[in-house]
């Protein structure tokens, strides 16, 4: 089902309409808490612009006083809340970390989102500027507006909702730099780990199936990112005097790439895992709308397309030194470089995949041309077992706010934290959400937020605190099975 099917099934496109297919029959009072989030929305909406138009986009080449500010405004929204909040930097930017308690006996829900931003890139690409938050056609255009500011205002939302009388103690954890690797998550899990430790955890950066479509992100691909190197010459030289019988680099490399694919498409490196995603309806069409593949253009690789998005591995060439069209002279290049991400299967080892590619890489070698490859980043995926009490009760939630049960899915992006809350509190049970759609585009030109799928978040979310609660008061517990 495409986006647009599902807005019109679900009969709304319009934010104040996001609720409307709360129900429930049980001791929750859903109604009542949708009515009290639909009532909060205008002010939640106006708080998360004035978070969008803080551009705390946390690469070292921009101001990082503007990713202070984006830090401090959000522990200022939650302190508003009555939380005890610190804002901490261990080597890296700043998060923020704030809890309240619950009544006695209740779980703690740990609540996680970013507050830092992608870069802009060229702002002509933008209909509108970027970090000025504009509304067209139910949707609020912004860097950030939805990755991953809409995740901390669902936070407050759900707070907000609970004023007074929250069901269960929250802590909320967010982060300064999830858009650079998240380097300093480590040593804050080690020195506030157990500040930050819960029964439950709700990290929200994912996404939902569609429109009108919830979801809970129950995969994640794994990543390494390489910068392979290749050299001929130890400089360079006329490629009239020297070229036909001297190998320029640059050509090398360009046989080293296309020697990580075969010809279906398929990474064709040997010893790295793979796997099957879940048998959801995902057309041809829909993938070619969401992605925007040019007319004629053919798909790649094997398997369904959901397995070679969601749980196969796959390469894709993110950069290129070279002398650029303009600048180039008659010279063999004597070495050129690429950078490579590598997205693995959710159960594969970082550091194995990274020996595998070496290793193949360096086979793919013409001409006896050096090829170095360094390893820059690495993550582990994440593979959920999403049965239990609390996804019981996340899916209940999810039920209420969209009026239909939500799928299970998996995101072929790699969000490593994931991972190292895994790894930091196994017994928690960790639910992979978030506000985006489809259409979204984060991190690229003319990010969105579909603002009436927001409020359904903010609802579910709202919702869920409740329905956590009420395990704990009716004795149901948050135990799990072990995590895979």
């Amino acid at each position: 089902m495409t986006g647009d099917e599902a807005t019109n099934e679900t009969g709304s496109d319009d934010a104040g309409q996001g609720a409307g297919g709360v129900s429930g029959s049980d001791s929750v009072p859903v109604e009542e808490i949708a009515e009290r989030v639909r009532a909060l929305m205008p002010q939640v909406r106006a708080d998360l612009e004035g978070l969008t138009r803080i551009p705390s986009i946390s690469l070292s080449a921009y101001d990082q006083a503007t990713v202070r500010a984006s830090a401090e405004a959000t522990a200022e929204l939650l302190r508003a809340e009555g939380l005890s909040v610190e804002i901490v930097s261990e080597g890296g930017r700043p998060a923020v970390i704030g809890h309240i308690d619950g009544p006695p006996g209740a779980p703690t829900v740990m609540l996680y989102a970013h507050h830092d931003v992608q870069p802009t890139g060229e702002e002509s690409d933008w209909d509108s500027p970027p970090f000025e938050p504009v509304e067209r056609d139910g949707r609020l255009y912004g860097r950030g507006a939805a990755d991953d500011k809409a995740g901390i205002m669902a936070h407050v939302a759900a707070l907000r909702a609970h004023a007074g009388r929250l069901p269960v103690g929250v802590t909320v954890f967010v982060e300064g730099e999830e858009e650079i690797g998240s380097d300093s998550l480590p040593t804050i899990l080690e020195r506030h780990g157990e500040r930050l430790r819960a029964d439950a955890i709700v990290l929200a950066d994912s996404m939902n199936w569609a429109i009108g479509e919830p979801a809970l992100t129950t995969t994640l691909r794994g990543m390494i990112r390489v910068v392979v190197t290749v050299s001929t010459l130890d400089h360079g030289v006329h490629s009239g005097m020297f070229g036909g019988a001297v190998p320029d680099a640059l050509m090398a490399l360009v046989r080293v790439l296309a020697g990580l694919h075969d010809d279906a498409g398929d990474l064709a490196v040997e010893g790295l895992r793979s796997g099957h995603a879940a048998d959801l309806e995902f057309s041809e069409e829909r993938l070619r709308a969401e992605s925007g593949l040019l007319d004629g253009v053919g798909t790649i690789g094997s398997d369904s397309l959901l397995s070679r998005l969601w749980t196969k591995p796959a390469a894709t060439v993110i950069g290129i030194d070279a002398p650029t069209v303009e600048t180039a002279s008659n010279t063999l290049v004597p070495t050129a470089r690429a950078k490579v991400s590598v997205r693995l299967a959710p159960d594969e080892d970082d550091l194995h995949a990274f020996e595998r590619v070496k290793e193949h890489l360096v086979r793919q070698a013409p001409w006896g041309a050096r090829v170095e490859v360094e390893l820059e980043e690495r993550g582990l995926g994440f593979a959920a077992d999403a049965d239990g009490p609390v996804y019981d009760a996340a899916r209940r939630a999810f039920e209420d706010a969209w009026g239909r049960a939500p799928v299970d899915i998996g995101v072929g992006g790699s969000i490593p934290f994931v991972a190292a809350f895994a790894e930091r509190f196994p017994d928690a049970a960790i639910l992979v959400t978030g506000v985006e759609d489809p259409d979204t585009r984060a991190h690229g030109a003319n990010e969105s937020l579909h603002l009436g799928e927001f409020e359904r978040v903010c609802v579910a979310e709202a919702i869920l605190l409740a329905r956590l609660g009420e395990l704990a008061a009716t004795g149901a517990g948050t135990e799990r099975p072990e995590r895979r």
